[in-house]
């Protein structure tokens, strides 16, 4: 079977490989699409994510999905949970598995990801999708599934006002859920004017550049005076927390989702403490493709206009490197 291999960085090779074997309670699951995500432009172009770096060549990706060859989902498209926790840690079993110190996770580690033909995986991780939806969109369910999580830490309360500082895909997710589901006004700020114009497509009231939110007197952003009632921060800039703790009002929470280049955020403490702010950070997602899926299925989450690239595996290292450049939105690779 064909696969995508990373060697380090910038270092992707197209090459056969050997099929998978398929344990008991596992289903070989033949790979149609998978996204390509921040954190694996973070090991193509930096070999490794915070601490975390590659020490063998690895088959990348993690947003996936593929039509099961096999088990009780044969013949159906089904999307793939990147995530194996074990079930019996002390996380695990409070619910917390997305914290599972011992998780394998595709395309991380040891654990070769999506970027393949053939992938046998656990059946229990696997989520059949409705008719209708295509392998491209239960490959968006995984981002979905972080924004969801990210959404469950903020606690946002009814007619709350929410800014989404950086709309990237994940942000992106996050101003349609705040848009169906807050109740106030949505603030998005973005550096690039077409991930700007789409935040305003996908709801924002208000797109600013982080420029013009540095100027703007929190006042104008929304019912109170002082500021928003929540932020999400998805650039993993220092620059983006600042933007964030500056546009909330105090009491606030601050949810940081974004992945820092050099494994470091720092802020200013002053403002953090006179604020009284709650900070909450994002560790991937816990049990989300169930909720994901039926927020795709009736509409209220458009994940298939997300993808503003579907490039084939052959030209995988373009996909990535046109990701890199983030000129789109969501680039998938497909390997049908």
């Amino acid at each position: 079977m064909r696969r995508a291999v990373l060697h380090g960085v910038g270092d992707l090779r197209l090459e056969e490989g050997p099929d998978p074997e398929v344990p008991e309670g596992f289903t070989l699951v033949r790979m149609t699409d998978v996204g390509l995500c921040g954190s694996d432009l973070h090991w193509f172009s930096e070999g490794g994510i915070g601490d975390a770096r590659l020490t063998r060549p690895i088959v990348p990706g993690h947003e996936q999905a593929g039509i099961a060859q096999d088990g009780p989902y044969a013949g159906r498209l089904v999307a793939v949970d990147p995530a194996i926790p074990c079930g019996r840690c002390e996380m695990c079993l409070e619910g917390e598995v997305n914290l599972c110190p011992t998780v394998r996770f595709s395309g991380h580690g040891a654990l070769d990801g999506g970027l393949q033909e053939l992938l046998a995986w656990p059946t229990d991780r696997l989520f059949p999708l409705p008719d209708g939806m295509t392998g491209a969109d239960g490959a968006v369910l995984e981002p979905l599934g972080v924004a969801l999580h990210a959404w469950d830490l903020a606690h946002v309360r009814a007619a709350s006002d929410v800014v989404v500082v950086g709309t990237g895909p994940i942000g992106l997710l996050l101003v349609q859920l705040a848009r169906h589901f807050a109740g106030g006004r949505v603030i998005a700020v973005e550096p690039l004017a077409h991930r700007r114009e789409a935040a305003l497509r996908y709801g924002a009231d208000l797109a600013l550049t982080p420029q013009e939110a540095a100027a703007i007197d929190v006042a104008e952003l929304g019912a109170g005076e002082l500021g928003v009632d929540v932020a999400f921060e998805v650039a993993g800039t220092n620059d983006a927390i600042e933007t964030s703790m500056r546009l909330v009002k105090p009491g606030a929470r601050v949810v940081l989702a974004g992945i820092p280049d050099d494994d470091t955020s720092t802020f200013t403490a002053s403002t953090a403490r006179r604020k009284g702010l709650t900070f909450l950070l994002v560790r991937r997602m816990k049990e989300m493709y169930p909720r994901a899926i039926r927020l795709a299925e009736t509409g209220i989450v458009d994940v298939r206009s997300l993808v503003s690239a579907r490039i084939p595996l052959d030209e995988a290292p373009r996909a990535f490197a046109e990701a890199v450049e983030r000129t789109g939105l969501k680039v998938v690779i497909g390997l049908d």
